[in-house]
């Protein structure tokens, strides 16, 4: 299901859809569809909306990855599950499997679709611990697994549980009989309380691993810093050039990167191709920099997503931030902790941006400025709330 327009991830979704926000320089989607193959899932359907073409850019049939994709568009915005019924046609008549396009995840899938056929029920959900649920639907289970009780995005008192909803389904075909066609209609908001109320089956499977939905910065960033965990040597890819620089890996390094003397890159970190980093740069494990961005000197990364042609500037630092395309950090800033950069946008020298702070696409801040509250563009939408 690639069909939300991820509105609470702006800056970040205003150029492209959510599935495609870069995790460790590759669009998110990919990371999603090569765990699927690489676990014997090769009939893939995408259901598509908003900048559906960027959907299909990045994946394109699907052979480089392993799989055969089938992309179904939606004209108008049909919920979880009535997306899932717009794509009736192709699902066959067995049960299939059903994961968000925004997921990051190492669970074994698979291991979920065969307890659902092993159980027998209408419906599985997989289901994770969290110490938060209540941005979820959350369940209630028995020792059978049996679903007693479902709750969408429960109020204080409400919280029955902490085993939040996945959003990661194995369906039998016979669901569709309770979707109406072309309708916004939600698996959790109206499928569920319906097949429940109908003596339906529904079982929770207790799901071990990392899971992600990606749905906020903070997410983002946890999802890119267990990616990041998977690397496991240094790789250059092409030629290299650097001068008296210290690299302490896992690094993933793309061609015709320059990182300049007295330098330090301590993994695990992915730099993209065409890269310069310029000497006495401190960049520190779980950072990503995409390609053809500058670092210039005396900078310092620490746990950062920088994308593609980003500026850094003279003794500037970024913590545990996201810095969109194009962007451009002036000298001596401090941007801080889970701040969103947008593309294009300016922080001016001697700049700093404070802890969860938002800038728009094109927005300039002024010089010295103490950045508080988000700066809009009015050009943009400003609603960062929803899906």
């Amino acid at each position: 299901m690639c069909g939300g327009e991820g509105t609470r991830l702006r800056p970040l979704t205003f150029e492209r859809p959510k599935p495609c926000i870069p995790i460790v320089n590759r669009p998110s989607l990919q990371h999603l569809v090569s765990h699927l193959s690489n676990l014997g899932f090769t009939d893939v359907i995408l259901t598509i909306g908003y900048k559906g073409e960027a959907i299909e850019e990045a994946l394109g049939d699907g052979s480089l990855f392993g799989v055969n994709i089938t992309y179904v568009h939606e004209a108008i915005k049909l919920g979880t599950a009535g997306s899932v019924k717009n794509a009736q046609q192709y699902l066959g008549n067995s049960p299939f499997l059903v994961v968000g396009g925004d997921h990051i995840t190492n669970i074994d899938l698979l291991a979920f679709y065969r307890d659902h056929i092993r159980r027998g029920a209408t419906v599985s959900i997989g289901l994770v611990s969290i110490d938060d649920p209540g941005e979820y639907g959350i369940a209630e289970i028995d020792v059978n697994y049996q679903i007693k009780r479902f709750k969408e995005k429960p109020a204080p008192g409400e919280i029955f549980s902490n085993l939040a909803s996945t959003g990661m389904y194995v369906c039998d075909p016979g669901i569709f009989d309770y979707i109406p066609p072309q309708t916004q209609f939600d698996f959790a908001k109206d499928l569920f309380p319906l097949l429940l109320e109908a003596g339906h089956a529904l079982k929770g499977w207790l799901a071990r691993g990392h899971w992600s939905d990606v749905g906020s910065p903070r997410s983002l960033r946890q999802a890119e810093r267990w990616k990041l965990q998977e690397l496991a040597y240094t790789s250059i890819s092409g030629d290299f050039t650097v001068k008296g620089a210290k690299i302490v890996g896992p690094v993933q390094l793309g061609s015709s990167i320059t990182i300049g003397r007295n330098s330090r890159v301590i993994g695990p970190v992915s730099i993209g191709a065409g890269t310069v980093i310029e000497e006495n740069v401190l960049v520190g494990p779980y950072t990503s920099i995409g390609d053809f961005c500058v670092i210039r000197h005396d900078a310092k990364i620490f746990s950062s997503s920088v994308y593609n042609g980003v500026h850094i500037g003279i003794g500037s630092t970024v913590s545990g931030s996201i810095i969109d395309n194009d962007a451009y950090i002036g000298n001596g800033c401090s941007i801080e902790n889970d701040t969103v950069i947008g593309p294009r946008a300016t922080v001016k020298p001697r700049g700093v941006v404070h802890s969860g702070t938002r800038i728009w696409p094109e927005a300039e801040t002024e010089e010295g400025a103490v950045v508080k509250e988000h700066i809009l563009n009015p050009a943009y939408e400003t609603s960062h709330s929803g899906s």
